[in-house]
């Protein structure tokens, strides 16, 4: 016994090795292509990527997300249904951590949490993922295998040969759903919660979605494991915590689980209690289950619930307090979202004194009034919510005018709920995203302006249109008297506004934040014009759609966005503010005009590879960050070498040159 727990430590020791070679690898490849920045050398990058491969090889283990595996897209017309060979019930709950310390009755237990997503029961064969089947209404379950291939960390080869099932959670962590909601800018299309988001993206038809949404899975129950043979040997010593540790031997990552009686069940609800507010996985609770395998199964089922476990929920703190008013937030996109208010208390560790009333459904659903006697509680120990309203005033008014501009609002309805909208389309609430791009490091590159002050600037009517970022002067006093500002903070942000009054047209033009024009575009526009911001703005869209690289679709973007008066008044208010620098563009000096290129590696010629982009650019040419058939060529200084990026180029018969052999080809001095 001994010795195969000795195998098995050594096989979990492997395959912790593997996860951290995963996330290192894939950390290096997402700084090199998406960022523009190296954090190891290709020689090192490719070692460890050896290193990853012979310990796949060796322990049989591959993780969907290991940058060895190429997960095929796929879209499917519907998911197909499945009925599960035994129920999934579900479990009956209690409150009450007296009553879950006496439901162990002396016996041993094993406390995991309950995580909150969608539950998956998967099926290996021959130490492959065979099938993966929703749990549905317990009976009926919907096949995502396709799905469950892109999840980030499934292991896609385990080295157990036989027939292996288990149940685990499919969830979306916090961090990501933050992120992901993140790069949704109208507030409306934002998801509500990281399940919803789960189990949508884990039901999807097309797996390259799902591949986006980060969506990660937890077992946390082995149903059974039979050898090649047949033979089942799911017993493993009629042990829960074994099965566990067998889990963690084939590469799946578990819920987090322990080992507990009546003697210490309470000291560990504790501490998963202390970890709620900060845990990054979404949980509702915690799940209790004999670690007695055969005395569980003895105990048979009820109608609805398994006699074996049981699931424990955080009994909900309630405090009494005072709505003082209600605040009307509005958003980028125009929806204005009402805040109550109240007298501050205590919930959960920490001081409440504000929660989201979502919508004007709730809000007249909770009947709510100045000075009335609400109880607040905190959704999954988290999220302030209102639970009741005491008194029911119902005299809050829903308001006719948004608070940001002044225009009308309206209530608009959808799926039976109701919300608050503002109509004014030059809402400056809704400019905020754009006053961020403008003062981004690729466009004006303005320190200190980050969204939240964007934010308040706009609250307090400082800033308009973008010329007003460049008066910000004028509000010196209200601005030192704010949170987070002192003389020292303003005039850093004063003296980086001057600096930014000197650019270029490009960074101008993508700081503009016209639908479709990124930096490059916006370089390759400036360039194609002569640095001529008039001949460029007069543009009409059929010579637009005629430069290679622009289209129809940024053509027309480009040229509405012109045309529209307002926009021809803020650029003529923005261009008296700025000193453009126009470079002096040499008669045909545009001789990499159409060709793309990639540059890997370290240089001897240029300081980075930054400097070398820029000169391209500057000659006419892209630089894009991966090898495709459009390359034009790799400049690498060892084109020997055995990088992804040369591989990738030796197969599509991309030239790779070095920095001389590259600056000699096209006549570069």
């Amino acid at each position: 016994m001994e010795e195969g727990q000795d195998v098995q430590d050594m096989q979990t020791e492997k395959i912790e090795r593997i996860k951290n070679l995963v996330e290192l690898l894939n950390r290096a490849s997402r700084a090199y292509y998406a960022q523009d920045r190296e954090i190891m050398d290709n020689r090192e990058y490719d070692e460890l990527y050896d290193e990853l491969c012979a310990l796949e090889k060796e322990t049989g283990v591959v993780l969907a997300n290991s940058p060895t595996v190429n997960v095929g897209y796929e879209a499917v017309e519907e998911l197909p249904k499945e009925r599960h060979e035994t129920p999934m019930l579900s479990l009956d709950k209690t409150k009450s951590r007296e009553e879950l310390k006496g439901w162990l009755e002396g016996h041993e237990g094993v406390l995991s949490w309950k995580l909150d997503g969608l539950t998956i029961v998967l099926t290996y064969r021959g130490g492959r993922l065979e099938k993966a089947v929703t749990r549905g209404n317990g009976e009926i379950g919907e096949v995502i295998t396709n799905n469950a291939q892109t999840f980030e960390n499934l292991p896609l080869a385990i080295s157990f040969q036989g027939e292996l099932v288990l149940r685990g959670e499919a969830v979306i962590r916090y961090s990501d759903f933050e992120r992901i909601n993140g790069e949704i800018e109208d507030e409306a299309a934002k998801y509500k919660n990281p399940r919803n988001l789960c189990s949508g993206s884990v039901r999807q038809l097309n797996n390259e979605i799902t591949a986006r949404r980060s969506v990660r899975f937890y077992g946390f129950g082995l149903v059974s494991a039979e050898g090649s043979d047949g033979e089942n040997i799911a017993d493993f010593g009629n042990s829960r915590m074994a099965q566990f540790d067998f889990l963690q031997a084939q590469g799946f990552e578990t819920v987090e689980h322990y080992l507990v009686g009546e003697e210490n069940i309470l000291e560990r609800v504790a501490a998963f209690e202390e970890k709620v507010g900060t845990y990054d996985i979404p949980s509702d609770g915690l799940v209790l289950i004999y670690e007695d395998i055969a005395y569980g199964r003895s105990l048979g089922r009820t109608a609805k619930f398994p006699r074996d476990s049981i699931a424990f929920k955080w009994a909900d703190q309630l405090r009494e307090t005072t709505l003082k008013e209600i605040e009307w937030s509005a958003s980028r996109t125009g929806l204005i979202n009402p805040v109550a208010i109240f007298e501050p208390v205590e919930l959960e560790g920490t001081t409440v004194s504000r929660a989201s009333v979502h919508n004007i459904s709730i809000l007249r659903g909770l009947q709510l009034g100045i000075g009335d006697r609400i109880t607040v509680y905190k959704a999954n120990m988290i999220i302030p919510q209102i639970a009741k309203n005491l008194t029911c005033s119902d005299t809050v008014e829903v308001p006719k005018f948004c608070p940001v501009c002044g225009g009308s609002t309206q209530i608009r309805q959808v799926n039976e709920v109701q919300s608050l909208y503002c109509t004014n389309e030059k809402c400056a609430a809704k400019q905020i995203k754009a006053f961020a791009l403008f003062v981004s490091r690729d466009a004006m590159n303005i320190d200190g302006l980050s969204e939240a002050t964007l934010e308040k600037f706009v609250d307090r009517g400082f800033i308009h249109e973008f010329a007003d970022l460049f008066h910000l002067d004028k509000h010196k006093e209200e601005i030192l008297e704010m949170e987070g500002f002192g003389e020292k903070s303003y005039k850093n942000l004063i003296d980086s506004i001057d600096k930014a009054r000197n650019t270029t047209l490009p960074r101008m033009v993508y700081g503009l934040g016209i639908e479709n024009i990124g930096a490059a575009n916006a370089k390759m526009l400036c360039r194609y014009f002569g640095y001529d911001f008039k001949k460029l703005q007069e543009a009409d869209a059929e010579s637009l759609g005629a430069i290679e690289g622009v289209g129809e679709v940024i053509a027309s973007a480009f040229v509405q966005y012109m045309q529209d008066e307002d926009n021809q008044r803020k650029i003529e208010n923005l261009m008296r503010e700025l000193q453009i620098e126009v470079p002096a563009v040499k008669e045909g000096s545009q001789i990499l005009s159409g060709l793309s290129f990639v540059v890997t590696g370290s240089l001897e010629r240029f300081a980075s590879r930054s400097d070398l982009k820029e000169l391209i650019e500057e000659k006419g040419g892209k630089v894009t960050g991966s090898v495709t058939s459009k390359t034009t060529c790799l400049i690498n200084n060892d084109p020997a070498s055995s990088s992804s990026k040369n591989k990738k180029a030796r197969e599509l018969n991309i030239p790779i040159l070095s920095e001389e052999d590259f600056l000699k080809q096209y006549g570069i001095e």
